[in-house]
């Protein structure tokens, strides 16, 4: 099943809680470098990753979000296979 973007986000929260460099991200979260690039430059923007060093690190505003957002991931993936939910355009949402 495709990921929408609030999957992928999680995902990026996730692997990046203790730190990681973007080619282990990119790996980890099964993303290529362009949307690697894309979703970081937006959790960074919104202040739920930072990048230090070569590593992108989860903030506490992030593991805060990433654990909120599993929490409405699980409560809403029985609606994601029957609606248009998933379409829903994530990043234009402001965090």
């Amino acid at each position: 099943m495709k990921r929408n973007s609030i999957d992928i986000i999680i995902d990026v929260l996730e692997v990046a809680k203790m730190g990681i460099n973007k080619t282990g991200l990119v790996y980890r979260t099964n993303l290529n470098f362009k949307l690697a690039n894309k979703y970081l430059e937006l959790l960074q923007n919104q202040g739920l990753v930072e990048k230090r060093l070569d590593k992108y690190i989860t903030t506490d505003k992030g593991k805060a979000f990433l654990q909120k957002a599993k929490e409405v991931s699980l409560y809403l993936e029985p609606c994601m296979k029957t609606s248009a939910v998933g379409s829903i355009p994530w990043s234009s949402i402001n965090l």
